[in-house]
């Protein structure tokens, strides 16, 4: 088998980077609020291009700059929250990394008044009106285009394993859904969601897309929001199935496992082997127990056609990439999936925070309350 750290001047550079996207809580009532146009000035004042408007008035996005390494990745992130917490704070406000609001009302909330965004909110109706939800996406550089499909069609079987490890989405409007990652169910009533098929090229998938976009359904590729897709902007494979991380340190975590796969995987593919195809049917099941439940629950082993505790899956998945980690300087960011294990997910731990604050005496009011100033802490944490 190759040497994961042999020379292959045809491989991938595998940089990459992280974008996040966050809610902004008012300080004082803990509900979303609408950013006001000054603050997306100061923020662009600052860290320009890096920082963007979301389609709600009540979201921010920050994407880092391209990363060859976890420490710069770790700098960058810390940097770009750090700096937006600053100039929100300025206006009463404050970044939560959380996929959802623990109880605002999807009724009070103003889409951000941008040709684009005004257009997806006439296309999208009454579903529109309910995309609250933030996320995360990262991207790996991978210049060759066909090698970019294969891979894609390959790591799909992971993405309930990432995803499982980053829920941050348990409470919508107030109330506990029972799921995990509530965001992925208010994603998935979009078109063009879930699980990207298996294509045999780049060409197809061309092919595949140009339909609509001849058509006029779509402008470009950039309206397919598969959990995995080739980006257009970038030559990079573009992971988008995890909620956004309340913790910097489990954010680079899941960054790092993504990166290490695409790793693992071409080097497979540099010995003539590839990762067994399972059938979508099959990798969707995963992808509905990660959403639902939390890390000490089970997901399939398909190679053993049985349900098997995710941590011991997730023991597997570090032996499998931990050659790749070692190459790419990640070790303690891929290990460090054992402590979300041990801690929960961000979803895990803001409905303990709930049952905590009311098991105290406090009011739903404020046990909801005491969540999003747990939301608040943890995301600063270390910036």
């Amino acid at each position: 088998m190759t040497n994961p750290g042999a020379i292959d001047r045809n491989a991938p550079t595998f940089t990459f980077g992280i974008e996040e996207e966050y809610h902004l809580v008012d300080l004082e009532t803990r509900d979303l609020a609408s950013a006001p146009p000054e603050l997306m000035t100061a923020c662009e004042e600052v860290l320009g291009k890096q920082v963007s408007p979301e389609f709600l008035r009540s979201q921010i996005e920050i994407g880092t700059k391209v990363c060859n390494t976890f420490p710069e990745a770790r700098a960058e992130l810390v940097r770009l929250r750090g700096a937006v917490a600053s100039e929100a704070r300025a206006f009463g406000l404050a970044p939560i990394a959380a996929s959802t609001h623990p109880f605002a009302r999807k009724s009070s909330l103003q889409t951000t008044p941008k040709a684009r965004y005004q257009a997806l909110a006439r296309d999208f109706g009454g579903i529109g009106r309910r995309l609250a939800i933030c996320g995360m996406h990262v991207h790996v550089a991978i210049e060759n285009a066909d090698v970019r499909i294969d891979l894609m069609n390959q790591v799909r079987y992971f993405l309930p394993h990432l995803l499982m490890l980053s829920t941050s989405s348990p409470f919508w409007e107030g109330e506990d859904t029972g799921l995990k990652s509530y965001r992925l169910a208010i994603f998935h009533e979009l078109p063009r969601t879930g699980l990207p098929q298996w294509f045999a090229s780049h060409g197809e998938f061309l092919r595949t897309v140009d339909i609509l976009v001849r058509n006029g359904v779509i402008e470009d590729a950039t309206k397919v929001w598969w959990d995995l897709r080739p980006s257009v902007r970038f030559p990079t494979l573009e992971m988008r199935v995890t909620d956004v991380c309340t913790r910097i340190e489990d954010a680079l975590s899941i960054a790092a496992l993504f990166v290490t796969l695409t790793r693992m995987l071409y080097r497979l593919r540099c010995s003539n082997q590839s990762w067994r195809t399972y059938p979508a049917f099959l990798i969707e099941e995963n992808r509905w127990r990660a959403q639902r439940y939390p890390v000490s629950e089970r997901l399939f082993d398909f190679g053993k056609g049985e349900l098997v505790p995710f941590p011991e899956l997730l023991e597997e998945l570090i032996g499998l990439v931990a050659a790749e980690a070692e190459v790419a300087g990640c070790v303690a960011e891929v290990n460090h999936a054992r402590r979300i294990i041990a801690d929960g997910t961000s979803a895990d731990r803001q409905v303990a925070a709930l049952a905590a604050a009311l098991a105290a005496g406090a009011s739903r009011e404020e046990a909801m309350h005491a969540v999003v100033d747990m939301l608040i802490a943890e995301t600063m944490q270390g910036c």
